[in-house]
């Protein structure tokens, strides 16, 4: 088991990934889904108060990390003006889950049930980018996700408390990412055999 204080170079290692997507963007590298982002910040941003709630200790901060940092390549998406969605019947389903685990942790009092109900609400807001990075996997930057991965390895590796509550949240975004690394790299690979390149414009969902 590592030193809890690792838990930093974890959230560091998300700011840098999410400062790498950011300036893809800017550039028109990367075409985030700002619905799947807004999503990313709410959802660990519920998780992490409601561990908070549960006495969790410092494996909350990469929780903390998962919600702020998204916020980052949310403004730099209006800035550049890409990564345009159209709100869908999903999206908003997406939302209700998201306000669902908010009212479980504050009406219910049941922390872990409101993690549970964040990483559900996380996952289900990546849908729609998951979905993006499968048709143009040259829209997303697999930079951040790998990161994804190191971090929550790294803080599972902290984790000295087995309560669900602890160690939920991590869990979920090492499968995340473990999930988009694989989709991007595996769809690079099969395009580029087919000799498909990089669109020119950005995509629309």
């Amino acid at each position: 088991m590592l030193d809890p204080n690792w838990v930093f170079l974890s959230a560091g290692l998300g700011l840098l990934g999410s400062l790498r997507y950011a300036h893809a963007t800017l550039t028109g590298r990367a075409y985030p889904n700002r619905v799947t982002w807004v999503l990313w910040a709410a959802a660990p941003l519920i998780g992490f108060f409601a561990q908070l709630d549960e006495g969790v200790g410092l494996t909350s901060v990469q929780t903390l990390a998962a919600g702020v940092n998204p916020l980052i390549v949310v403004a730099a998406s209006f800035i550049s003006r890409h990564g345009a969605v159209r709100i869908t019947g999903f999206d908003l389903v997406c939302g209700a889950i998201s306000v669902a685990a908010l009212a479980v942790w504050l009406g219910l009092g049941q922390a872990p049930l409101a993690v549970l109900f964040a990483a559900l609400a996380d996952g289900s807001g990546g849908v729609p980018t998951l979905r993006k990075a499968w048709r143009d996997p040259h829209s997303e930057n697999a930079f951040f996700y790998g990161l994804v991965v190191v971090a929550a390895t790294i803080t599972l590796l902290t984790v000295d408390d087995w309560r669900p509550a602890s160690w939920m949240f991590a869990g979920y975004l090492l499968t995340l990412g473990l999930l988009f690394t694989t989709v991007i790299a595996g769809r690079r690979l099969a395009l580029r055999g087919a000799g498909r390149l990089a669109p020119a414009e950005p995509p629309r969902e």
